[in-house]
């Protein structure tokens, strides 16, 4: 596929944080609610098929449910710590805890169950 580009989806939309290695601490583990960590890649073709759906939930949510999403090409020290091994990985935290994930790409309807159990 000569020519093809994959959307860019550094880009974080409406209420989706953008976390890094740096600030995952204090945005992720530290936020006082359920956060939801989208662990992606832009080479990524299921990844590309989940980032719509969360950046939508974190619109959703906004102000209840910290969501958002972790480049892993650019943030491998959050990964290492947390064994992200295969993407799209979404992580569950709460009280500065994984609590639950989610491996590969999931319908809409399984991240709004997990989030409505978990909030």
């Amino acid at each position: 596929m000569d020519g093809f580009r994959a959307p860019d989806n550094r880009s974080v939309k409406g209420g989706t944080v953008e976390f890094t290695d740096a600030n995952f601490q204090s945005k992720a583990l530290n936020s006082g609610k359920l956060t939801v960590v989208d662990f992606w890649a832009e080479w990524c073709g299921p990844c590309r098929a989940v980032g719509p759906v969360v950046e939508d939930l974190a619109k959703e949510y906004n102000g209840k449910v910290n969501i958002g999403k972790l480049n892993v090409d650019e943030n491998p020290n959050t990964c290492m710590k947390y064994n992200i091994t295969s993407i799209p990985t979404i992580l569950f935290i709460k009280n500065g805890k994984v609590v639950d994930r989610l491996i590969g790409a999931h319908p809409r309807k399984n991240l709004v169950k997990k989030i409505e159990q978990l909030k």
